[in-house]
């Protein structure tokens, strides 16, 4: 019976220990916070920074790619495929998803 009321006061213990040890985590997490904020204001300022070679990257490789289509669809079309429409169809709806997808992670990562 004795051995049951010190297993029952070790669990209560262990939770005191716990919630105390939760306390003091969370207290140095809340006065650490001036620092942080400093931190994510840089991040964000070097991420902006970024965004205007990155975007002139993505333009540069949807122009490559659209290039690339836009010879499949002259190749498919000179040699009188059947599936010139579809292809070209394809092609044109890929360039201006890829100009809209860039410019709208850039006014994400900008606005």
């Amino acid at each position: 019976m004795s051995w049951m009321i010190y297993h029952f006061n070790y669990n209560v213990m262990k939770k005191r220990v716990l919630a105390v040890l939760l306390f003091v985590v969370s207290s140095l997490s809340i006065m650490a916070q001036g620092n942080g904020v400093s931190a994510i204001e840089k991040a964000n300022s070097e991420i902006q920074s970024y965004v205007e070679p990155i975007t002139s990257l993505f333009y540069v490789v949807c122009a490559v790619i659209g290039f690339i289509g836009a010879v499949r669809v002259y190749s498919k079309w000179s040699s009188g495929s059947a599936d010139t429409t579809k292809t070209a169809a394809a092609w044109f709806g890929s360039c201006i998803f890829a100009v809209i997808a860039v410019t709208a992670i850039r006014a994400f990562f900008i606005g």
